[in-house]
């Protein structure tokens, strides 16, 4: 990996639950990961089903640390926590990040709390590499590896939720999902948070029309996406989050809908490389 790669992986792009079948190809159907490699530096957000394959990968290409961002910690953003390889490996070291439960319970807490029968056979004692946990308030700016900034910020979800923004090397991307917009406004804070970023991963669940039907649910659509970036100067949107219904044919139609209004959008699937 070059030294100034600034790169975005999905490996993960589905909301809800993971779902398979051919309807679901071209997009996929593993639920939230994203890579982030900052130079030699990787980052993962969320650990979703996505987050297996994304151990393995990593471990071939002969990654030992890890840092690993929670949005939050629905199960479609965390089942893929037990399978991620490199936490059984003595050779790695992983440090797992959380703040949307800030003052009601820490991030080894949870993982705790999720990873312990009768819901998984082992707990996280079982575990060979050297982990690490760490806690943080949104709003927060953190610098977890050299040359790398995170800004932090809650977000409208049930239980909580942080969006996150990563700058390094000049160049930028912010992770805005699971988060839900109130109809007709653009929110300044989230405006400011993400101005100028090269990539906005934003969360497309629902279509325009089906709003009105899950107000309250915590997700937004992929036009008001596309309104965000266009006034922020945000140069790309990965319409990110999708439905788990969704096929891929209704998915390249909401696609080329929003392209419609904002060039650089386009719905991310799995596997996906996005180079910054």
């Amino acid at each position: 990996m070059q030294e100034n790669t600034f790169r975005v992986r999905f490996w993960g792009v589905r909301g809800s639950l993971p779902v398979s079948g051919e309807q679901f190809l071209r997009y996929g159907g593993n639920t939230p990961c994203i890579e982030v490699r900052c130079g030699t530096e990787v980052l993962i957000f969320d650990a979703g089903s996505g987050l297996r394959e994304a151990g393995l990968a990593l471990m071939a290409e002969g990654v030992a640390e890890y840092d690993v961002f929670f949005t939050h910690t629905h199960y479609d953003h965390i089942i893929g926590l037990p399978y991620f390889k490199p936490i059984y490996r003595c050779s790695s070291a992983v440090r797992f990040w959380s703040g949307h439960l800030h003052g009601t319970m820490s991030t080894q807490e949870m993982i705790n709390d999720f990873m312990r029968p009768p819901w998984f056979p082992v707990g996280p004692g079982i575990c060979q590499a050297s982990l690490d946990c760490v806690d943080f308030r949104p709003g927060e700016t953190l610098s977890p590896r050299k040359g790398v900034s995170i800004r932090t910020m809650s977000l409208v979800h049930p239980g909580g939720c942080v969006g996150y923004r990563v700058d390094w090397g000049g160049r930028a991307v912010a992770l805005i999902y699971d988060t839900e917009h109130e109809a007709g406004i653009l929110d300044p804070t989230l405006l400011e948070f993400i101005a100028g970023a090269d990539l906005m991963v934003y969360d497309c669940t629902y279509l325009e029309s089906e709003m009105p039907t899950y107000r309250g649910y915590g997700h937004s659509t992929g036009m008001h996406g596309a309104k965000l970036a266009q006034a922020a100067g945000v140069s790309r949107l990965a319409m990110f989050h999708h439905d788990p219904s969704r096929t891929d044919v209704e998915i390249a139609a909401m696609e080329e809908e929003v392209q419609a209004f904002f060039e650089g959008a386009f719905a991310a699937r799995d596997h996906q490389i996005i180079e910054l």
